[in-house]
């Protein structure tokens, strides 16, 4: 099943004049086809995980993505339609929550060589799914989504890859760049390479996961790159895994994108509660928060948190530890989306 959309500019003219207008307006119509690429998030086992599918075109298997298939407008009615109908005839997966991400159009993200083939505009879509709907899976591999960022797992304390691999890296590259000025970006190399990744002093920002995937592939450290950009393969002194594994196409920017949006969301909406059971305990609720988050969270300041956020509220119920102390069951107060507009877990992670 394929689709095409032809797109015209709404304030585009129907016919074209003649004139020197036709020559400073570069008029036609352009074909392209339209994809839906879902990152579909679940935690597992303190893990957090995404769905990834393999390339079946890949013969030594290696390359995974996420799910995607094309938009049929005569199919459905909606793009979220369109992307729950796949998804469930893919993988036998009824998604829930689901909120759309960006619309990746960069030329060239599909392509291949002596391709002639239209143009391909995937549209991102985050979707939060729970542990007892993922191990529902019908096809498909549920995969840590540290293992394609592992510099984003602070949860043990600052990655060791980030001072042993990704500054010496990223300094060398940065300095190959030093004396030429560039009126497009207003931070020179050094400069970014501080802001996203936290050198020199600077806090950590778990919520730039694009900014760091996107300056890692334009310093040439990622397999992406040289896949795309030949010239960069004599950028690289790192072996190709060791930043990570790579995703075909763009998915993994487009996993980046759903992660930064994920870590951002929780803070404000209550959307945590979309990868919880209808009742757990406190310390599993923060033992998801953290997977997701990615540093250590302070235990009793995240539990008066909670408490005091009205977030939640006990059961009645205790679950049984074995070889530990029985802990209070709690569900998601659902009362708290009608107290105030932001009911999300505003946390604060501790900096390493």
């Amino acid at each position: 099943m394929t689709s095409q959309a032809n797109l015209r500019h709404p304030e585009m003219p129907t016919s074209v004049p003649r004139g020197p207008l036709r020559t400073s307006m570069h008029l036609e119509q352009s074909t392209v086809e339209i994809e839906l690429n879902a990152a579909i998030i679940a935690v597992t086992n303190d893990e957090p995980v995404v769905l990834t599918v393999k390339d079946a075109a890949d013969a030594a298997g290696a390359t995974e993505g996420l799910p995607f298939g094309p938009f049929s407008p005569i199919d459905h009615r909606t793009l979220e339609i369109g992307l729950r109908s796949w998804v469930a005839d893919q993988t036998g997966l009824e998604l829930g929550y689901v909120e759309q991400l960006y619309t990746f159009g960069d030329r060239g993200r599909h392509a291949q060589v002596g391709d002639t083939r239209p143009p391909v505009v995937s549209i991102g879509y985050l979707a939060l799914t729970r542990a007892l709907q993922a191990e529902g899976l019908q096809s498909g591999t549920w995969r840590s989504w540290y293992h394609f960022f592992p510099w984003e797992d602070w949860r043990k304390g600052r990655p060791e890859i980030l001072d042993s691999v990704m500054e010496p890296e990223l300094r060398r590259w940065a300095q190959s760049n030093q004396g030429r000025p560039s009126s497009a970006r207003p931070l020179d190399r050094n400069q970014r390479i501080r802001v996203c990744f936290g050198f020199d002093g600077v806090a950590w920002d778990e919520e730039k996961v694009l900014e760091r995937l996107e300056l890692l592939y334009e310093a040439g450290l990622l397999a992406e790159a040289h896949r795309d950009r030949p010239e960069a393969a004599s950028l690289m002194n790192v072996p190709e895994r060791t930043l990570g594994s790579p995703m075909r196409f763009d998915h993994r920017r487009i996993l980046a994108t759903a992660i930064g949006r994920v870590r951002a969301k929780i803070k404000y909406r209550p959307v945590i509660f979309e990868l919880m059971p209808d009742e757990f305990t406190l310390f599993e609720l923060q033992k998801t928060v953290e997977a997701i988050l990615g540093p250590h969270l302070h235990k009793q300041n995240f539990r008066r948190l909670v408490e005091s956020a009205g977030l939640v509220e006990p059961t009645g119920q205790m679950k049984t530890r074995t070889g530990g102390r029985p802990a209070k069951l709690f569900s998601f107060r659902r009362e708290v989306l009608l107290e105030r507009p932001a009911p999300g877990v505003r946390v604060k992670p501790q900096r390493v």
